[in-house]
């Protein structure tokens, strides 16, 4: 992989890191409070901070799925660098479409 890739994955899994740790204290604690879909819902719409926080974790996550997905082609298929980089490029972006696409869901009023 190339150095590029490796600090771009690293990058994402750092960013990542503190984003899956307030994601599941935000289900616990909507858990605990007993919090219908309604209730997140009424109190996620027209939040920008909430569509920063899950857009930001969209991001990362279709950029480090997609390097990984690139790496995990090249080393066990019989898959070349190249249609492997398309693939991987393809599905980064498949990954971030339907991610914002939720993250729009749960913030657009």
């Amino acid at each position: 992989m190339s150095l590029r890739l490796y600090i771009w994955q690293r990058l994402t899994a750092a960013l990542m890191a503190p984003l899956v740790l307030v994601h599941v204290a935000v289900i616990f604690n909507a858990s605990r409070k007993g919090l219908t879909a309604a209730d997140i819902l009424g109190r996620t719409r027209g939040s920008i901070m909430w569509a920063s926080f899950y857009g930001a974790f969209v991001a990362a996550v279709a950029i480090h799925a997609s390097i990984g997905l690139r790496t995990v082609l090249i080393e066990w298929s019989p898959v070349g660098e190249r249609p492997a980089a398309m693939f991987s490029i393809a599905f980064g972006l498949l990954l971030l479409m339907l991610g914002l696409r939720a993250v729009a869901a749960v913030v657009l009023p």
